[in-house]
């Protein structure tokens, strides 16, 4: 592997992502797929953490507006990231793959609890940190819960794995003539509503000058390249003044 750019990393996985083409649940050959592309990046001393998010099995905003209350379906979409991110240990594990699954809600028979230090220190030591349950909080979107660790582990970048090669000014599936952005900013980001993540995820990233690179996760190789730098995706970052 040629020069990394990147030392230690925040991967964002959306739930979704590991139904593969099922319409409900977990694929097993997704995780597998996932523990292939991240394993060059390990194996070359890369510190990761990962988040992960449970929309496939449980969203809350879709049941509150079924009548649910928000703080209850967001409680139980948050168990459903634990559940992902058991998952995902045991496929990095039988890879070969040493990893820890800490949990924003205490549950200490299946996961550690979050405690920063401890996850930077299992980064240090080799461990993929898999980062569960969110900000622990309702109303709080996974994304937020990624753009929050990653400013507390002191990551360089916070990566977003999506099925799309990078941020596009409209829906490159239903658009043709969409149009991708090599760069853009937090602002243009923000004023220009491109759904790269959630305005609250945004935000803070800005605040705390965390760069997001959006890249596509189907790509072969994709993550290894852009944890090298390569131009694979499209980067948010703070425009210099």
């Amino acid at each position: 592997m040629s020069d990394l750019r990147y030392k230690r990393v925040l991967l964002k996985l959306s739930g979704e992502a590991l139904m593969g083409n099922q319409e409900f649940g977990i694929d097993p050959a997704v995780p597998a797929r996932l523990a292939e592309e991240i394993r060059p990046v390990f194996d070359a001393g890369v510190q990761i953490a990962v988040v992960i998010g449970g929309g496939n099995i449980f969203r809350g905003v879709q049941v509150a507006a079924g009548g649910m209350d928000r703080a209850q379906g967001d409680s139980m979409g948050m168990l459903a990231t634990v559940m992902n991110a058991l998952a995902l240990q045991d496929t990095f594990e039988h890879a070969g793959m040493d990893s820890r699954v800490m949990s924003a809600i205490s549950m200490r028979q299946i996961a550690e609890p979050y405690i920063r230090r401890r996850a930077i220190r299992h980064m240090e030591k080799g461990r993929i940190v898999i980062l569960a349950a969110g900000t622990g909080n309702p109303f709080f979107t996974t994304d937020t819960g990624a753009a929050l660790r990653a400013c507390e582990v002191n990551a360089e970048v916070l990566m977003k794995a999506t099925n799309v090669d990078g941020v596009y000014d409209c829906d490159p599936k239903k658009n043709t003539d969409a149009v991708k952005y090599e760069k853009v900013t937090y602002d243009e980001v923000l004023t220009k509503n491109l759904k790269v993540m959630d305005a609250a995820a945004i935000a803070l990233c800005r605040d705390n000058k965390m760069p997001i690179m959006i890249f596509d996760i189907n790509a072969d190789g994709g993550f290894r390249k852009a944890v090298e730098g390569e131009n694979v995706g499209t980067i948010v970052y703070e425009k210099e003044n």
